[in-house]
Order: structure tokens, then sequence, then C-alpha cells
């Protein structure tokens, strides 16, 4: 499936059960939630980590929606911006270090 039909099932959902359309507040703070639940699905090896990362992404797309962002479109940038960026490693601690921002 990809983004544009997600994007737009997840908002037909969320309009067909009545859930709340306009609180961004609210909606971030279940994105959070929906996280938490993915990490402590990770951390435990629990079976249910790809059903609560999709609860992550279903949550996203709603908030997207609710702010009239074209998700698929904005992946898509946001892919190719960070292929143009570099990165050096610093030698203390093995982090990579941005040294361009893709521009």
């Amino acid at each position: 499936m990809n983004i544009a039909d997600a994007q737009r099932l997840v908002w037909e959902n969320k309009v067909a059960k009545g859930f709340d359309k306009s609180d961004f507040p609210t909606e971030f703070c279940y994105v959070q939630g929906e996280l938490a639940e993915a990490f402590e699905a990770w951390r435990t090896k629990g079976e249910n980590l790809a059903e609560e990362l999709a609860d992550v992404v279903i949550y996203i797309m709603g908030i997207a929606t609710m702010a009239k962002v074209d998700l698929g479109e904005a992946v898509s940038d946001k892919i190719a911006k960070n292929a143009r960026r570099s990165y050096v490693t610093d030698p203390r601690t093995g982090s990579h270090l941005r040294v361009s921002d893709g521009s």
C-alpha cells in the first residue's frame, strides 16, 4: 500500500468512527503512547511490535491529514534531503556528525 492510500484510509476510518479531527495536542500524546508501547514490545521481544509500530504510523498519518500535509511527498522530500547530507565519524565517540545539511 502506498502512503497516500494509507493516509486516506486512516482519515476515512477516523471520520467514520467519530474520532476527534482537530485536537493536535492529544493526537501527539497518543503518538508518544504508541511509541512507548512499541519500545516495550521491542524491549520484551513481544510478538506485537509490528502492530505497535503500525499504530504509531496511523496516528502520524492522522495528524498529517489534520495539518493538510501530503505525507508521501514529505517523506519523499526528506529521504532525498537525507541522501544529500554528509557525515563524519567522531573518532572519540564513534557518533556520526552531520557536516552538511543536504540543501
